[in-house]
């Protein structure tokens, strides 16, 4: 089936993110005094599907604000993006808000999502190129955060697309060292990106808690993953989920806590795990307008133009690389 898939594809860029960055990631995340497990390994097909179901949440606001943004603004966007594009996706999903995008767009010349996992990037890239047949779709399988290549064009220039406030994921010090790289795979292309903002803590806390636990669920596939494909021996069950605004460092937090003291073995290593100590599994910074345009310019891009919604929840920027 996924083979097919592939054949409804342009080309197919498989980079081959693998088990062994898995493996010692975990490994060594397990192992620091505060024990880490690196978010960017949640989305699995599994974590994929469940963070799909979080953004359909009534609390979790991102989703369905910046689509009415893209909505509302999609034709400005467009004029700052310009003709003969090929728009590039960084962690492109489901490619859901791609598509009010391209509705607006004028002659894009090709669609390049690019994600670290397989079987949802194909299923995703196969979906869109249905949807707009006449956009050509090359999709790239790849750790956006690590090196790749962008293909060589023969005409057009890249424009790149980061939704969904992922920015907020690295430290303000590690988005700027992406948008450092992203800026040289995209050459004189501009960025659109998402960014979410500053605003009440009742609001944020409940979007990362939710009543119904879809992102408990989303949180602890991270160590279900593990069960399957380290051999490892968590139980689930002795991990509750935590995520809450850290005002001191205008971050989300997410962690696993221990109900209980326990071991758990993973790929061969054993790890002690004590009631009430967490696994910090990821951050979600967020940033007020002026903050996040210093940090742009900071990685040399220019802010052009930033579009809100009505709450000011949420963000999307145009950043220009010349």
């Amino acid at each position: 089936m996924l083979t097919n898939h592939v054949r409804t594809l342009q080309g197919f860029h498989d980079f081959e993110p693998n088990d062994d960055d898995f493996s010692s990631s975990v490994i060594k995340g397990l192992t620091e005094a505060q024990k880490t497990l690196p978010s960017k390994f949640f989305y699995d097909e599994i974590g994929s599907n469940l963070f799909d179901d979080i953004c359909a949440l009534e609390e979790y606001y991102p989703t369905r604000t910046e689509l009415a943004i893209l909505e509302k603004y999609k034709d400005e966007m467009a004029e700052c993006v310009g003709e003969h594009v090929h728009f590039a996706e960084f962690g492109s999903g489901s490619s859901i808000k791609v598509r009010t995008l391209m509705e607006a767009f004028k002659l894009p010349l090709g669609y390049v999502p690019i994600d670290i996992s397989r079987e949802h990037l194909i299923q995703s890239a196969a979906g869109f190129s249905n949807r707009f047949p006449h956009i050509p779709v090359t999709a790239i399988c790849a750790d956006y955060t690590a090196k790749f290549n962008l293909p060589d064009l023969a005409e057009g220039h890249y424009v790149g697309f980061y939704p969904g406030s992922t920015i907020g994921n690295f430290t303000p010090k590690e988005a700027i060292q992406f948008l450092l790289n992203a800026k040289n795979k995209l050459g004189h292309g501009g960025f659109l990106i998402g960014v979410d903002l500053v605003k009440d803590h009742t609001v944020l806390n409940a979007a990362y808690d939710d009543n119904l636990g879809v992102t408990a669920a989303f949180n602890k596939n991270i160590l279900a993953r593990c069960n399957r494909e380290l051999d490892a021996n968590f139980n689930l069950d002795a991990f509750d989920h935590s995520g809450f605004f850290n005002a001191d460092e205008s971050r989300i937090e997410m962690h696993l806590v221990a109900n209980q003291d326990q071991t758990a073995q993973v790929a061969n290593k054993t790890f002690t795990f004590k009631k009430g100590e967490t696994i910090h599994t990821e951050n979600s910074y967020k940033y007020t307008l002026d903050g996040f345009a210093n940090l742009a310019k900071s990685a040399g891009f220019t802010p052009a133009q930033a579009w809100t919604d009505d709450n000011e929840y949420f963000s999307v920027h145009y950043l220009s690389a010349d």
